[in-house]
């Protein structure tokens, strides 16, 4: 993916607002109470100033009703004095002043307000909240089912430490930024514009229109500093994403390997090596706190001095309290709001790298290309060809396949033999199209394996390899993997089949007993024999077993072989093995070197013509046919 330029993160976030719009309604329901909310706040403003008048130094008031009669009540809360009048109730004394119930109702009025504030803020918070997890939910879904399509050839080159960290930390770094921005986004200059609008008109109505235009001008010259601080986040921030990713990659390794670790005595080494990348990460962490943590002292000092300059020039021109008061009120709740969108550039630029990051795992695509047209296989009934097969893991790597060429007739067993490295677990994968050839065709009923639909041929295909997966569950769920519809009835005459029945009830949990991760409690002639009885219930017309009784003991080999026999009955088999004494009896028999078939034929004729194929029977001591 290539690399966006510090500062560029409007295209990173235009691109998020694709996964908002599905909740456009709950949306504008947080825009619509921001509105409510920036209504009761101007509301606020205009009652505080009539509560503090009336309290004004009673040098004032001695003045005012030597001069006159009462102050009225004013002009913009007629509507107060018209609803009291519908409940019998006059704010108005008998020379047409304000009296004490006025206090009263208006008393009222202003918690009435905060009331209604308080419930949509409440509103404008939650549906904000919401929209920004269900967006970094839905993120987190495309980002796993992107994985889910990437071939093997990606998983061979990519740090599964670093998928996950992607998967798991810069989502959930991601989700309280997005939150955090969404919220204030759609409350904060609502906010913002009822206290700039309430202060520009009691700024025309008071007089007091150069200062506070003065100071409406001078604020936004302390966001410079914010934006420069902004970058140094957005920098540190995909430092950080990135050693904190090299720290759960290193986990993840350490405890697949902990066999490895602790048969070398290696753990203190490991611990080391873990400590300085975690001290790495820490230091990070930390500059870029630093540069964060700047951005509110910036806004404070700023709001302070602004302040402090507002008060000094009201007091030189004898504006009264009941008039700044207002103001003031309306100016430090705009400060929050500012102080959060002044943040907002802090959230953006943490935000950005965890983007880039998630972006990469959307947009990389080394999934196996489905034709416009596939063709649906219900079943196999003919041949698998390979057809002058060349294939390479990389442009600049030798091939690994040289013009492999042979057939697998429905119902057969071929069997492929060689040293580690020449081929053959290469033919394997390809012919559960796991990659293509580079070069040839692989066809399976005359249908080019590039045109057949995937799925179907996954369907038609399984595959027990040497080295058994098996998912950190039950034994039954691991015996039904991918055959979701099977009985448990179905599930024990399956691992009878695959002499695995008998070691399952051994265990007082029997089939819902957890196998551990990778199987970890399990012997590897039981993890193998589990692997069976999940081909056997998947009942594929074609199986693949890759070395599937290597490395056993002469006991559970036996068994094992017993139960191969068994699921070979009636398939296709393409079977790949170090030990001949398990393909002898194969139709065909293909002997791989370099990438190249060298020698074809049946157990007997291999052996017979005294090829390379009897020496290795000879130092297997197999016996002669």
């Amino acid at each position: 993916m290539k690399k966006r330029e510090h500062g560029s993160t409007w295209p990173l976030y235009r691109r998020l607002l694709a996964y908002a719009r599905p909740y456009g309604l709950l949306i504008a329901i947080g825009i619509l109470a921001g509105l409510l909310n920036g209504s009761a706040l101007f509301g606020m403003f205009q009652v505080s100033g009539h509560i503090i008048r009336p309290f004004e130094t009673t040098a004032v008031e001695t003045v005012a009703a030597a001069e006159g009669p009462e102050e009225t009540l004013p002009g913009e809360l007629d509507f107060v004095e018209r609803a009291a009048r519908m409940f019998g109730i006059s704010l108005s004394g008998d020379d047409g002043g304000v009296n004490r119930k006025f206090i009263f109702v208006v008393c009222i009025l202003l918690p009435l307000f905060a009331g209604v504030r308080a419930l949509v803020i409440y509103i404008n918070a939650y549906t904000m909240r919401w929209v920004g997890a269900r967006i970094v939910r839905d993120l987190r879904d495309d980002a796993f089912d992107s994985l889910q399509g990437q071939s093997l050839k990606f998983f061979g080159k990519t740090d599964i430490g670093g998928l996950i960290s992607r998967c798991t930390n810069d989502m959930t770094s991601l989700e309280s930024i997005i939150a955090t921005l969404i919220g204030n986004i759609a409350r904060a200059p609502l906010e913002i514009v009822a206290a700039v609008t309430f202060v520009i008109l009691s700024a025309r109505e008071h007089n007091m229109v150069g200062m506070v235009s003065l100071m409406i001008v001078v604020f936004p010259l302390c966001i410079v500093p914010i934006i420069l601080l902004g970058h140094v986040i957005r920098r540190q921030t995909r430092r950080a994403l990135g050693k904190i990713a090299d720290l759960v990659s290193r986990m993840h390794e350490n405890f697949t390997c902990v066999r490895v670790v602790k048969a070398f005595d290696m753990e203190t080494r490991e611990t080391g090596r873990f400590r300085e990348m975690n001290r790495s990460y820490f230091r990070t962490v930390i500059r870029a706190l630093r540069a964060e943590l700047l951005i509110t002292p910036v806004v404070e000092f700023a709001g302070l001095m602004l302040t402090v300059v507002f008060i000094v020039m009201c007091y030189a021109r004898g504006i009264q309290l009941s008039q700044i008061m207002p103001v003031c009120l309306a100016a430090v709740a705009a400060y929050r709001p500012l102080k959060q969108l002044a943040r907002l550039n802090v959230y953006l630029q943490r935000g950005a790298p965890a983007l880039e990051r998630i972006y990469g795992l959307l947009d990389v695509d080394t999934s196996i290309p489905e034709a416009s047209n596939p063709v649906p296989l219900t079943q196999f009934e003919d041949r698998v060809i390979f057809d002058d097969v060349k294939f390479a893991y990389d442009e600049e790597s030798e091939p690994v396949l040289k013009g492999v060429q042979f057939e697998i007739p429905c119902g057969s067993v071929v069997a492929c033999v060689g040293e580690t490295g020449s081929g053959k677990t290469t033919m394997a994968n390809l012919l559960a199209r796991f990659y293509d050839p580079t070069d040839g065709r692989i066809s399976l009923d005359g249908h080019d394996l590039r045109d057949v639909e995937i799925a179907s041929l996954r369907r038609l295909v399984s595959i027990v390899t040497q080295d058994t997966i098996l998912f950190n569950d039950t034994i039954a769920y691991n015996i039904s993997y991918g055959s979701d519809s099977a009985s448990h009835e179905q599930i024990i005459e399956a691992a009878k089949q695959a002499n695995a029945h008998e070691f399952i009830v051994a265990d007082a949990a029997g089939y819902e007993r957890v196998v551990g991760e990778k199987g970890f409690v399990l012997s590897g002639g039981e993890r193998q024999r589990l692997a069976l009885a999940r081909a056997i219930l998947r009942n594929s017309p074609i199986l693949i077993l890759d070395e599937a009784t290597s490395a056993l003991d002469t006991v559970t080999e036996r068994l094992i072989q017993e139960a191969i026999s068994r699921v070979m009955r009636n398939r296709t088999v393409f079977a790949i093995a170090h030990r001949l004494s398990t393909v002898r009896h194969a139709d065909l028999i293909l002997l791989m070197e370099k990438g190249s078939i060298v020698e074809r034929g049946t157990h007997e004729e291999l052996y017979e013509s005294g090829g390379h194929y009897r020496k290795l029977c000879d130092m297997q001591v197999l016996d002669s046919p």
